[in-house]
């Protein structure tokens, strides 16, 4: 075997351990109820026997599986699943809706299961606004902080969970006006009221 066969044999193997762990990872995620895309990756290294792999999947690539997952093992439940979940997301934008809310993550790209998470982006110059608009409203909460990536450093905002009527936890994260016209924002990735609602209208 020449070196350079040798060596496309082993990238070939390479990928095709990538493409199994991104699926072990998927089924993890849509069979137990794992969230952690990090902890879905390690679990499925350690159940194939490469625990000590530099080659795991990244995220789009565990997403990409867990969608085929879903349409293929799911198809009579997930939907279901999806939907209420965005149904909640939608009724917890419109209650937040001066603070123009997006919603990010697994609820709107389509992987979400039942133990998954909401994830909603709001945006506000005063860091307390959100927080006096919850406490006169009486929504529980709890408070806590988040580090996000914004103007080329890393900065802390307010970070507010709630426990949605269906016991499902909506993470809200704060960030300053400007981050909402900075363009790092994609239909596929950020949905406003409007595009949630024509995602329900489907």
């Amino acid at each position: 075997m020449t070196k350079e066969h040798a060596h496309r044999n082993h990238a070939f193997k390479r990928d095709m351990m990538r493409e199994q762990l991104a699926h072990q990872a998927a089924k993890l995620m849509a069979e137990d109820g794992i969230t952690d895309h990090a902890f879905a990756k390690r679990k499925a290294a350690r159940q194939l026997g490469a625990a000590d792999t530099q080659h795991l999947p990244s995220n789009q690539e565990v997403d990409e599986a867990l969608h085929s997952y879903r349409a293929l093992y799911q198809q009579d439940s997930h939907p279901g699943i999806l939907r209420q979940l965005r149904e909640e997301a939608l009724a917890t934008m419109r209650l937040l809706a001066e603070f123009r809310p997006y919603l990010t993550g697994s609820v709107l790209s389509g992987t979400a299961g039942a133990q998954s998470d909401i994830n909603l982006m709001l945006f506000s110059d005063d860091a307390k606004a959100v927080l006096l608009f919850l406490l006169k409203h009486k929504i529980a909460f709890e408070d806590g902080e988040w580090k996000v990536h914004f103007a080329g450093r890393d900065e802390k905002v307010p970070s507010y969970t709630l426990t949605g009527e269906s016991g499902i936890q909506i993470h809200v994260i704060v960030l300053p006006e400007n981050a909402r016209h900075s363009g790092s924002r994609h239909p596929e990735t950020h949905a406003d009221i409007a595009a949630v609602e024509v995602l329900l209208a489907v």
